[in-house]
């Protein structure tokens, strides 16, 4: 009886020693039984490419799975903005527009990256933190990877341009135009209105120091350095030319319907700011009439207009900055969408253009004539142009610029004395309410 006993909690303990093990292979440590699990933030349009840079990053990173969330780069950022960075429907990895970097690392939903790494491991750059890169950093920390670059372009009707003997193959100064449509700026919103400003280098809203906010617009006019004032009058002019011939560019609801019309075939628009997203509106209105230049073909008192190196970049939620198996392989996912390999393919799928690739590589492509155009008026704009101001305080310019150039129809100034004035009014408010 006892060999029998013995036998019986043998065989217990064998029942016992599979079950406990079992347990482990399904339940146990992340190293050698569970995957790494990551999610990733992606357009519609984006996900053909991302769910070839996910297989490409699986191949290479046994026992992990890269999950894609389809969702509108906005949509995705309001639902981190409604709840926090530890919502699960909130991706690991995700893009982010660079005016979005302070507000969101305030609320310490970014990770810190090792961008110089992994700008080094990609190459292209000469230097890494005079782009985007450089831009996408807060103190010592980077907190997004440059995803693609952005800056404004010029578009020239062909057909209009001939119908009106203009030679569009020389830059448009606009101190010199007699016709209102020729050039067509919607200076009313000042994503567009701080080119003709970054000529001048107008600071509508910076920095001293780091902390003190100061903005050129709150000055006298006499004040103002000559350059600066030449700038505000030839805006002033530009806007005169408009209100005398009543055409309505200065009209925050009709303005842009006037430009796409002025810009159609048969009508007196030759050249027009816009940016790259705006190609496939404005092939449409040229019916293939269409030549595009890089923002210099228009000049402000004989220098180009300037916009700013704009971007996007791609963001680590910093809910797995202490998981290092995760964080290891976000780096690997972004590494593999920004890969220069396949930096056509990816403008096929998102129309975004890496800042580490050369126009060469783009011209040497089967892409469309018109989309080589863009991309290297694009690449060739955003060398010449300044970095953008991203603190958040800034944001408080749109409203501030949209309002005192529209109130000119209502007020009529009769001199650009009295044009700046309604513009260093509106500055004046906006200033005093950052020391409120």
């Amino acid at each position: 009886m006892k060999h029998k006993k013995n036998v019986f909690a043998a065989g217990l303990f064998f029942i016992g020693l599979v079950f406990a093990l079992s347990f482990t292979v399904s339940c146990g440590g992340k190293t050698e039984k569970q995957k790494v699990v990551l999610t990733v933030q992606a357009e519609q349009g984006w996900m053909p490419y991302y769910k070839e840079a996910v297989k490409r990053v699986e191949e290479t990173h046994p026992n992990t799975e890269i999950k894609l969330i389809e969702v509108g780069a906005f949509d995705h950022l309001d639902r981190l903005d409604a709840t926090d960075a530890s919502n699960k429907d909130v991706a690991d990895l995700f893009a982010i527009p660079a005016d979005r970097l302070y507000g969101l690392a305030e609320n310490e939903a970014l990770a810190s990256i090792d961008s110089k790494k992994i700008s080094s491991e990609l190459g292209g750059w000469s230097n890494f933190d005079l782009g985007l890169g450089g831009n996408l950093k807060i103190g010592n920390e980077y907190l997004a990877f440059p995803l693609n670059i952005e800056t404004l372009i010029t578009f020239v009707n062909t057909a209009n341009a001939r119908a009106q003997g203009a030679d569009y193959a020389k830059p448009f100064e606009l101190a010199n135009q007699k016709d209102p449509a020729t050039v067509l700026l919607p200076l009313f919103d000042a994503w567009y209105g701080v080119a003709p400003a970054n000529s001048a280098a107008i600071e509508f809203l910076g920095k001293k120091n780091g902390t003190e906010l100061f903005s050129d617009m709150v000055m006298e006019f006499k004040d103002l350095p000559a350059e600066k004032r030449a700038a505000i009058e030839t805006i002033y002019n530009y806007w005169k030319l408009n209100y005398e011939n009543k055409t309505p560019l200065f009209d925050a609801d009709a303005g842009w319907g006037y430009i796409d019309k002025e810009f159609s075939n048969g009508n007196k628009g030759v050249i027009r700011l816009g940016g790259p997203w705006d190609t496939g509106s404005i092939l449409e209105q040229t019916k293939g009439n269409l030549v595009i230049y890089p923002i210099s073909h228009i000049t402000l008192n004989g220098k180009p207009i300037l916009h700013w190196k704009g971007g996007w970049g791609l963001a680590i939620n910093s809910r797995i900055e202490k998981d290092a198996e995760k964080y290891a392989l976000a780096e690997a996912m972004i590494k593999e969408i920004v890969n220069p390999k396949y930096a056509v393919d990816f403008f096929k799928a998102t129309g975004k253009i890496l800042e580490n690739v050369p126009a060469e590589t783009y011209a040497a492509s089967n892409l469309s004539d018109t989309e080589k155009a863009v991309i290297r008026a694009v690449i060739e704009s955003y060398k010449i142009s300044p970095a953008r101001p991203l603190f958040k305080e800034w944001g408080k310019v749109w409203d501030t610029w949209r309002n005192a150039v529209l109130s000119w129809n209502s007020v009529n100034p009769k001199n650009v004395e009295e044009a700046y004035k309604e513009l260093k009014a509106s500055f004046d408010a906006m200033m005093a309410n950052f020391k409120m």
